[in-house]
């Protein structure tokens, strides 16, 4: 058998006031994954567990995304998590606070023929 990609998910995250780019990351994720249900293990009589998934994180800041934290969101199965630049910062006027926008892509694999 082969893993073979089944479903991409996407997401995004902010933390309003903190700049926590790991914060935002997280929810990215959590906005990609609880707005579905994936049905498709069972379909295909795989465990859920079974379930390889990459995600990715796009953050204005990728080297203080903390990846275990965005890893530990999974539900089901493993996976792996790669940061690169991307999402969006805004300066607050007049403060040290800023926005973080991340965005999140999770792609699903399962072993299948």
């Amino acid at each position: 058998m082969a893993m073979k990609r089944m479903v991409l998910e996407i997401g995004m995250g902010t933390d309003i006031r903190g700049g926590d780019s790991t914060k935002a990351a997280v929810r990215a994720l959590k906005d990609a994954l609880w707005h579905n249900t994936l049905t498709i293990a069972k379909a295909l009589d795989v465990p859920t567990d079974s379930m390889f998934v990459h995600v990715t994180i796009g953050a204005p800041d990728p080297e203080t995304v903390d990846k275990a934290q965005v890893l530990a969101v999974l539900p089901h199965g493993t996976g792996k998590v790669d940061v690169v630049e991307g999402g969006l910062k805004i300066p607050h006027d007049g403060s040290d606070y800023c926005t973080l926008i991340a965005n999140a892509g999770a792609v699903v694999y399962l072993d299948v023929d």
